[in-house]
């Protein structure tokens, strides 16, 4: 698990929890509203069907004390789409980023480094080089603040995807 902590005070804690709802319109901004009512914030937030089924997983990522990410939890068990709420504690974790960058740095360095961080070269055109790295948060924040000295043009994070172990 990634240490986050040392971002917030001693009782803040970052959360990961996984909601199973049923894929439906109107979802997302019922569970987005859920929070945003209630003043809470989002860190990261992916949703991704459930293979052969009629339901979508969350993945949210949020922060607070105890308190509130109890209140969090029942709060989301009460809304009708929602199946399945979990809280995670001990989970793999992986952010993806893609970043691109002009043709003119030097590709080898930028390759050598994305595959430090589980990434590699996805497309060359005239113009411009893509990359993509797949690792924990902290790691492909690190990645992205290395990756600064070759000026990216642009740069597009997935959200975190977790499972528990």
């Amino acid at each position: 698990m990634n240490n986050f902590n040392h971002y917030y005070d001693s009782e803040t804690t970052r959360q990961v929890i996984s909601v199973v709802v049923l894929n439906e319109h109107n979802v997302l901004s019922r569970i987005v509203g859920l929070f945003s009512a209630r003043g809470y914030n989002i860190d990261s937030l992916t949703v991704a069907p459930i293979t052969d089924s009629q339901y979508s997983r969350m993945t949210i990522v949020t922060t607070g004390d105890k308190r509130v990410i109890d209140q969090i939890v029942k709060q989301l068990n009460k809304l009708i789409p929602v199946l399945k709420v979990n809280e995670h504690k001990n989970v793999i974790e992986k952010d993806t980023v893609l970043m691109k960058f002009s043709i003119d740095n030097n590709l080898s360095d930028i390759d050598v480094i994305a595959r430090a961080y589980h990434g590699s070269i996805q497309n060359v055109t005239d113009d411009s080089i893509i990359v993509s790295a797949t690792d924990s948060s902290s790691r492909i924040m690190n990645f992205i603040k290395v990756m600064q000295k070759f000026n990216p043009l642009e740069v597009v994070r997935s959200g975190i995807v977790a499972m528990e172990r």
